[in-house]
């Protein structure tokens, strides 16, 4: 059988221990959870890539660039090359209004040149909705830095329409005569 002790109405010498229950307290994980929340999205905020909206062209219909819509007289065609070669025409490409030039990317050749087009262009249609259509075609030699530097002067000029295509392979032929 088991042992009892009888204790004669005597106290125990050592007395009987209360069981605390442990308390963890948590006041110092939550403020380490609040500044790992507001670290990781100060992060994910300043890592977001910094991009330009481009919209692309679906595909070309079989009437090409000259659609309704479109006009000879209000495009330019600008064919990116490489070595930071740069060939525009105004008008169509089988019949232009102007002849190709070849410009730079200095503030006063490309940046000029489309800035005098849209002047002329909106003083002669006299609506400024009405305004200059660019045609960027870079060719496969030409450079990422290039087309960006070209989006740049569209958003500097502030041309209402433009279009980045894919050039075909009579307008290459282009870079070897100048």
């Amino acid at each position: 059988m088991s042992e009892a002790r009888n204790d004669f109405g005597r106290k125990p010498i050592t007395p009987k221990t209360k069981k605390l229950h442990p308390r963890v307290d948590l006041t110092a994980m939550v403020s380490v959870s609040f500044l790992l929340i507001v670290f990781f999205m100060l992060t994910s905020f300043l890592s977001r890539s910094n991009m330009m909206n481009l919209g692309m062209p679906e595909k070309r219909t079989r009437c090409g660039w000259s659609c309704p819509g479109t006009s000879d007289n209000r495009s330019i065609t600008i064919l990116l090359g490489d070595n930071n070669k740069i060939m525009t025409y105004f008008g169509m490409f089988s019949s232009p209004v102007e002849g190709p030039k070849s410009l730079t990317y200095d503030k006063n050749s490309l940046r000029k040149e489309l800035l005098t087009k849209g002047n002329q262009i909106i003083n002669a249609t006299g609506d400024p909705k009405k305004g200059l259509i660019v045609i960027i075609k870079p060719s496969k030699e030409s450079s990422y830095g290039d087309l960006v530097n070209v989006l740049d002067e569209m958003a500097i000029v502030k041309v209402p329409t433009y279009a980045v295509v894919d050039i075909t392979p009579e307008e290459e032929k282009l870079f070897t005569k100048f």
